[in-house]
């Protein structure tokens, strides 16, 4: 009993012996694996940028100009229609005919946004014509004309009717005008004569003038006769220049 007791304690003494030695020889031959690293925590991605552009006033007439203006975020660089600007910023424009105008805004990452805005332009209206040139008043000579009669007569022949359609449609819109009718004859027949029928003419010519509307009292009348002739040569030419109503304007 005691040689059977002993031979099982030698023998679990021996195998506990031979589990360590097996141990200590695995723990020489291997390294311990280390644990897995931690990750590090994921980048905040990068905000996108923003801007926004406005013009104030949106339509001019040309010649005129409009303000630009514009707001960024996030950006680090701003250009307006291709050119390098703040990143906040306006700017006065005047163009000639309508445009678009954008605006860019990048990024660090390089993300783009972009905003745009139109401005319209009309052309003024023509300047309004210059007012026709004031042309001075005929004056009194260049407007009334005489009435001429035949060889020892006093009656309105139809051209003197035409001269003093003429003669009272001046009078009559210049109310401010009176005029003195002297009634003259040509060089034949004698003083007294002449005198007395260069009365019936005057007469004559007032009368036509106040038959047209003409006030009788603007109105008077001197006879000359023969004498002060417009011509002194002895022919019928001349006799007829002579022979006339002769309008002088009124004191």
């Amino acid at each position: 009993m005691k040689q059977s007791t002993s031979r099982y304690f030698l023998t679990a003494v021996t195998a506990g012996s031979a589990l360590l030695f097996s141990l200590g020889l695995a723990g020489c031959g291997h390294k311990a694996v280390p644990p897995p690293p931690v990750p590090a925590p994921a980048a905040k991605p990068t905000p996108a940028p923003t801007v926004t552009l406005s013009a104030d006033p949106t339509s001019i007439e040309s010649g005129s100009s409009s303000t630009l203006t514009w707001t960024s975020s996030n950006a680090v660089k701003v250009e307006l229609n291709g050119a390098a600007v703040d990143l906040n910023g306006n700017q006065s424009v005047s163009p000639t005919q309508s445009t678009d105008y954008q605006v860019v805004a990048t990024g660090a990452d390089g993300q783009t946004a972009n905003d745009s805005v139109r401005i319209s332009v009309t052309q003024p209206p023509p300047p309004p014509p210059p007012p026709p040139a004031v042309q001075p008043a005929p004056s009194f000579a260049e407007s009334v004309r005489d009435a001429f009669f035949d060889f020892d007569k006093s009656d309105i022949r139809p051209d003197a009717q035409q001269a003093l359609d003429t003669d009272a449609a001046y009078l009559k819109s210049n109310p401010n005008v009176d005029v003195e009718v002297v009634g003259h004859c040509d060089a034949r027949g004698s003083a007294e004569y002449n005198l007395a029928l260069g009365h019936r003419r005057a007469d004559a010519v007032k009368n036509y003038l106040v038959s047209q509307g003409v006030d009788a009292s603007r109105i008077t009348t001197e006879s000359v006769g023969k004498e002060d002739p417009f011509c002194t040569e002895t022919t019928s030419e001349c006799y007829q220049q002579n022979r006339r109503g002769h309008f002088v304007r009124g004191q």
